[in-house]
């Protein structure tokens, strides 16, 4: 969430940014979070006072007992009382402008970054770069949905037996496709410098709000209400919570951490030819990238992590273009995203396959996320994470881009992880 004084010392900044988002009704409520900060602030300081001025009474009686006027001292002891009733409803002011102004910084958004282009749709995302060659497919061509019928190897009918729409079911090479992809991507993290995290699936409130899918997201999270726990949108939320309620060394710097795992979103309101097959599921894996750095090096970091995904797509020889995302189409939490689209020969457009982020400090805020530095200051880190990559579209990119009339051919660098070199 957002810091108060950065609201107080860059309204402005924070006002063009909120509105180049499209938040509503942005200088209304900055000016809440404002006010109910000076509220908070007064309180905080006329309790302190008034609970100066109890101290010293308490001193006085002590000293008027041990000089043996205990009647005088009696005659001041009802002013503590007093006072102790103003300090206590001064505290519970303090107290209920405090989670107030905490609910309020929790509604709002961060602040894109200077980059991030205006704009209210999708339509409105920056193209930064292209690459590679758009694939010429067969007249028989067929997109993902019909070659995983064909050729057996991944069962949506069966994954809507044992649990709903959305959970497919892996099969013989289709399943090989789906390890392989797995494995590909933590060797190409563990060689880049990640260290891998195996995270739990389940995450409690705190963390849900650590990292910003609450109270923003509830709606698209799984909830195991018996617990109180919620199933992952994505690796981001176990990782980066690791390190919640930490202060880090500077010399820590960079964290560099990457994790498989299983991923849940209910997806809700999503329909259409646009989520057919594997373009949008339930249930789907995907291997995380999430970095902690100074702040003074994230955003150079983001580049890096845009190259490095960038990367994983040209050795699986897909064709892909890179987006800076606008403001009305950024995540919640992010200051500024990068989107990995792969185009489909088949279904002929583009699908995205990565988000790469910097959070600034909104998530490590949130996190209470901080390093000391060798002037023994602590200060908020920043946190970043990214795609690298999910599955399903990837899957379907290269079912559609490779398809022949013998077969499907598997990318080179796939081919020693999957025993065989085309379905």
């Amino acid at each position: 969430m957002l810091l108060v004084n950065q609201i107080r010392e860059n309204y402005a900044g924070v006002l063009a940014g909120l509105q180049k988002r499209n938040f509503p009704n942005a200088e209304a409520v900055l000016n809440q979070a404002v006010e109910l900060d000076e509220l908070r602030k007064s309180t905080q300081a006329e309790r302190d006072q008034l609970q100066g001025e109890s101290n010293a009474i308490s001193k006085r009686i002590g000293s008027l007992m041990r000089e043996g006027k205990a009647e005088e001292a009696v005659k001041i002891k009802d002013k503590t009382a007093e006072l102790k009733i103003q300090i206590k409803d001064l505290e519970e002011q303090n107290s209920k402008a405090e989670e107030e102004l905490k609910a309020l910084l929790y509604t709002i958004p961060n602040v894109p970054h200077s980059s991030v282009p205006a704009g209210k749709t999708a339509e409105d995302n920056e193209v930064v770069l292209e690459n590679g060659a758009i694939p010429e497919l067969y007249e028989g061509k067929q997109p993902h949905w019909e070659l995983i019928k064909i050729h057996d190897i991944i069962d949506f009918d069966l994954g809507s037996k044992i649990t709903g729409a959305g959970f497919p079911v892996y099969k013989g090479k289709g399943a090989r496709l789906q390890r392989a992809l797995i494995n590909f991507f933590l060797d190409e993290a563990l060689a880049a410098g990640y260290d891998e995290i195996q995270p739990p699936i389940l995450v409690n409130e705190d963390s849900g709000y650590g990292t910003g899918q609450l109270p923003d997201k509830e709606g698209q999270m799984y909830y195991a209400d018996a617990d109180n726990l919620y199933l992952i949108p994505t690796g981001e939320v176990p990782i980066t919570n690791i390190y919640r309620d930490v202060i880090l060394s500077e010399s820590d710097l960079p964290i560099k951490n990457v994790g498989h795992s299983p991923c849940f979103r209910r997806e809700a309101g999503s329909w259409g030819a646009h989520v057919r097959g594997l373009n949008r599921l339930h249930q789907f894996d995907k291997v995380e990238i999430v970095q902690i750095t100074h702040p003074d090096k994230s955003y150079e970091t983001l580049e890096e992590m845009s190259s490095y995904v960038q990367g994983l797509l040209k050795k699986l020889e897909l064709p892909y273009r890179v987006l800076r995302l606008c403001g009305g189409d950024m995540g919640f939490t992010s200051a500024l995203t990068y989107d990995m689209e792969v185009f489909s020969a088949a279904q002929e457009r583009w699908l995205e396959v990565s988000s790469v982020s910097n959070f600034d400090t909104y998530q490590t805020n949130r996190l209470k996320l901080r390093f000391k530095g060798e002037d023994k200051k602590t200060q908020l880190a920043h946190s970043l994470n990214g795609s690298a990559l999910a599955l399903p579209r990837i899957v379907a990119s290269i079912l559609e881009n490779n398809q022949k009339p013998d077969g499907i051919y598997m990318p080179k660098v796939l081919q020693p992880y999957l025993g065989f070199d085309k379905i």
